[in-house]
């Protein structure tokens, strides 16, 4: 069985049922537009100690409860298939996922799956000074912490909570620790924390960081908010008060990010830029939400009721083809801000952040 998009007749047919997949001995996933699907995010809770305001935002925001979330034998189970049929990198992320209990057995029960080059997690960075030796003796190799403010006062203001001390703390365990540069994730908030930029960057200057400054996605809550327009082109201009960015060669497991580098800085500086700068034609990556649900696009409202084909007693050759339509549902790319067209009007903590 091959599959084509109608509306992209140059595109070469591309194998898309199971025993193609697994026929394969390189096993690789490819969607209709030759992006080669090698990621997958994986939501393991939608709890978090924070309320940053953009993510959360209501008070009484229901959670999920237990019965809700994949069980770790459940996650397993896609994690082991899902490498089986080509996926090389896991990030788990939430939600805050150092929450939910068990996930350093968890990781190092999946790093232990054949065929597993890459384990990452996202972090708030709470819980990072306590865990960081586990979590990286169990398998984990690269720490994306989110850190939208270096300001003790704003940090609470922004996350509700005053943790800025505890976080940092953990930063600088988890560098000492992580075998790959640890990962700084800002979401820059105009009018709210965009005169922080110089400082932020001015951190690559001095740890072997890399600082990553995130556009605003217009997600469920707070789509229209001000401070979404503001644009990684005036990021980057900001910052050229610090010297000259010169770009850096993309690695084969590079996520979205441009990364730049100032002359003689230990550290990095990346742009993520998915409103003004659409990366969708190199993304590689599927996401399995909190609630179990198989996205092939982050701002697509669109999933695949995974947990569904697994509780209703579904073989591997079922899950296996829930992933092959997911990557067949796989758009060219975003429409987030084309009228009448995609939205995304789920939640981050549980999509996955």
């Amino acid at each position: 069985m091959t599959v084509t998009h109608q509306s992209e007749s140059h595109v070469e047919p591309v194998p898309h049922s199971v025993s193609e997949i697994m026929a394969d001995k390189k096993r690789e996933l490819f969607d209709g537009f030759q992006r080669a699907i090698s990621y997958l995010r994986i939501s393991i809770t939608d709890q978090c100690n924070f309320r940053c305001s953009y993510c959360v935002g209501e008070t009484n925001f229901p959670k999920l409860s237990t019965t809700e979330l994949l069980s770790y034998e459940e996650l397993y189970r896609i994690v082991a298939i899902a490498v089986q049929m080509g996926i090389r990198k896991v990030r788990l992320t939430g939600g805050e996922p150092l929450l939910r209990k068990g996930v350093i057995e968890f990781i190092r029960k999946i790093n232990a799956i054949p065929g597993l080059e890459d384990i990452r997690l996202t972090t708030n960075g709470l819980l990072l000074e306590e865990y960081a030796g586990q979590l990286v003796e169990s398998g984990v190799r690269t720490f994306n912490i989110s850190l939208d403010t270096l300001k003790k006062k704003r940090f609470k203001e922004i996350t509700g909570f005053d943790g800025f001390d505890k976080v940092w703390a953990g930063i600088k365990k988890a560098s000492v620790l992580s075998p790959t540069p640890v990962k700084l994730n800002m979401v820059v908030l105009n009018g709210i924390n965009d005169d922080e930029l110089l400082d932020f960057a001015g951190l690559s200057l001095a740890h072997p960081f890399q600082v990553r400054f995130i556009e605003y996605m217009p997600i469920g809550r707070g789509s229209d908010e001000p401070y979404s327009k503001i644009s990684n082109a005036e990021i980057m201009s900001r910052l050229e008060i610090l010297g000259t960015l010169t770009p850096v060669a993309r690695g084969p497991v590079q996520g979205p990010a441009r990364v730049y580098r100032y002359e003689n800085a230990p550290g990095t500086i990346g742009f993520i830029s998915p409103i003004s700068h659409k990366f969708c034609s190199s993304c590689n990556r599927l996401r399995l939400t909190a609630t179990g649900g198989l996205r092939s696009c982050l701002l697509v409202d669109v999933e695949l009721n995974l947990k569904g084909i697994i509780r209703s007693g579904g073989s591997d050759e079922a899950i296996r083809e829930v992933f092959l339509q997911a990557i067949r549902n796989k758009p060219r790319e975003h429409s987030l801000l084309d009228k009448g067209a995609g939205s995304c009007h789920g939640r981050m903590s549980r999509i996955g952040g």
